[in-house]
């Protein structure tokens, strides 16, 4: 799990104290102080923002007591994915299609092409924006691409052949320089599969990869919605390093383990 405030994965040893008004409040206690973490406006006092913050917590603590070696080499059962993983490479992955093309801008406001990025690599693509505050939609997404990311410090195979993007459709409010903010707790890290936050210039230049891969967005009725202002499916990726879907994840599949075990199996093609 995830919320808005990636660097409770980072930093968080343990909680002491919690404080959910206007604003939330976590202790850190290496460093002895307080970190407020203010949510979009509008979201603090919904519910949404309530269910975001307590299922963060749970995993946060559960990460932490864990450990990231044990959690490389052992991942859990939860209790909404009641089931044991396959074991990498006991089973294949047909192609689904060919992975999309499109321009794209990086967090630093290069120009790219989509088709480049998803190649060389195995990939996993999530279409999120940063301003979802619903728990499991894009902060969902980007937790599971989170824990991916911290595997593969674990992971010096991961590391050097699994690549993941964040693929923001909110391209009016979700500029490289918002990404680049958004993305500045992954930056951080070293020994890790490179992880790309990416937006583009336009939605007439977004569209045709929404297309392409079957991202459904439309705007809400009500644009002050606490938990964000578009409506969309969640759908992430796996991609093989010739640039072919091999599996699509909804809200129902999105299992950390699953992802890893797909990820895994293309990687010993």
């Amino acid at each position: 799990m995830f919320c808005p405030y990636p660097s409770l994965f980072d930093k968080l040893a343990r909680i002491k104290s919690i404080r959910t008004r206007s604003s939330v409040s976590f202790w850190i206690p290496a460093g002895g102080r307080r970190f407020p973490f203010l949510p979009p406006a509008g979201l603090a006092r919904s519910k949404a923002w309530r269910v975001v913050i307590s299922l963060t917590l749970a995993v946060a603590g559960f990460c932490a007591a864990l450990g990231a070696g044990a959690f490389a080499s052992t991942l859990p059962r939860t209790a909404e994915y009641d089931y044991d993983a396959p074991e990498p490479g006991t089973y294949l992955l047909p192609v689904v299609k060919a992975a999309g093309d499109g321009q794209v801008l990086d967090s630093e406001g290069r120009s790219c092409r989509l088709e480049e990025l998803v190649r060389g690599r195995v990939t996993v693509l999530s279409f999120i924006y940063t301003r979802c505050g619903s728990a499991k939609a894009c902060p969902y997404a980007t937790g599971v691409l989170n824990q991916l990311h911290r595997l593969s410090q674990q992971d010096p195979v991961l590391e050097n052949n699994m690549r993941l993007l964040s693929l923001s459709f909110d391209p009016a409010h979700d500029t490289p320089e918002r990404m680049a903010s958004y993305a500045s707790w992954a930056r951080g890290r070293t020994n890790a599969a490179p992880w790309r936050f990416l937006t583009t210039r336009s939605p007439g230049e977004l569209r045709p990869i929404l297309d392409a891969y079957g991202q459904v967005v439309d705007r809400k009725q009500n644009p002050a919605d606490p938990t964000g202002p578009l409506n969309h499916t969640l759908r992430v990726f796996v991609i093989d390093r010739a640039g072919n879907i091999r599996n699509i994840y909804s809200s129902g599949t999105l299992d950390v383990r699953l992802v890893l075990a797909d990820v895994k199996t293309l990687l010993m093609e």
